[in-house]
């Protein structure tokens, strides 16, 4: 034996895709309309409108903001509509719902940028463990992105991974 260390997953030209890799880099900022809110529960249109007027949306400069309100009430959509427009020339992006939430729309979007050639005629599997949760439709998205183009598809890790996709074909 000549003790050599032999990586047998690097010899077998399998791709290991981690789907954490398509999360923003950068903290995404929230910005929740409960601040804006009577005693938090309560939008009177003139208050809320002379507090954002009087509010300091320069902390979200060239940021990424998820917009939501934590208080269990009905908030018309109109309130949405105006802190956008204050947002729109001040954010690099807006979205609606938690960090958490937009976080998984970013990767959403990353996922469907990927470009399917990429990965032709090659064996991928998908990472099932990540340092962030990952939901269900990233899952999805990434196999309907990868099917038409990918030898094999699997999920899991190397040492067991389990097949989801085989194309008899390539």
């Amino acid at each position: 034996m000549s003790g050599e260390i032999v990586n047998k997953v690097e010899r077998s030209g399998i791709i290991t895709l981690d789907l954490s890799d398509y999360a923003p880099k950068k903290i995404i900022e929230e910005l929740d309309l409960r601040q804006f809110l009577f005693e938090g529960l309560i939008l009177k249109e003139k208050q809320f409108r002379a507090d954002i007027k009087d509010h300091n949306f320069e902390k979200y400069k060239q940021k990424t903001v998820a917009l939501f309100c934590s208080s269990e009430v009905i908030i018309p959509m109109w309130a949405y509509m105006l802190i956008t427009a204050e947002l729109d020339s001040i954010c690099s992006k807006l979205y609606f719902g938690r960090a958490s939430e937009v976080t998984q729309q970013i990767i959403l979007e990353n996922i469907r940028l990927i470009e399917g050639d990429k990965y032709s005629g090659k064996r991928v599997i998908v990472k099932g463990c990540s340092n962030i949760p990952l939901n269900e439709s990233l899952y999805i998205e990434i196999t309907k992105k990868l099917l038409n183009s990918v030898q094999s598809l699997m999920f899991g890790e190397a040492c067991s991974a389990v097949p989801v996709f085989k194309n008899k074909t390539k």
